[in-house]
């Protein structure tokens, strides 16, 4: 992934993430059909809260994102945080819940996918695009 594309990836997320926040999830709560969350980790260096908006699904009693990073070579900073440290929280519209992350196994994975790929094609490109498998990560409450 180029420079220009990941800042780009990093200002639009700052956007949505603050946009999100100020309009209580009036603005950018689903972009077209897709649902987006607020995840919140703890930098697994800094120790700081960091959050990302990210497109879920529900899953069960919980929720399922991806960590496709457009395709990168490399994981995710949100998802390097939560190998570190699974407890975290999201927020989806007002409601802010606390969760525990795990990476999907092969077969939940296999069974999640088509579900993303129906709402955002583009995550079959990214996979396409990159060596590595990129995680399905679960959030349960």
């Amino acid at each position: 992934m180029s420079p220009v594309a990941r800042y780009m990836i990093k200002v639009f997320g700052k956007v949505h993430k603050t946009m999100y926040q100020l309009t209580g999830s009036k603005i950018f709560a689903n972009l077209g059909k897709v649902p987006t969350l607020l995840l919140t980790t703890t930098g697994r260096t800094s120790g700081k809260p960091r959050t990302v908006p990210l497109l879920y699904i529900e899953e069960g009693n919980g929720f399922a994102i991806v960590a496709s990073f457009a395709g990168s070579p490399d994981h995710p900073s949100w998802y390097r945080n939560l190998q570190n440290n699974p407890n975290a929280s999201v927020q989806i519209e007002k409601e802010v819940i606390a969760v525990v992350a795990s990476t999907a196994s092969p077969e939940e994975k296999t069974r999640l996918w088509p579900r993303f790929t129906d709402i955002y094609p583009d995550y079959d490109n990214y996979q396409k695009d990159t060596e590595r498998d990129i995680p399905v990560v679960l959030l349960r409450r």
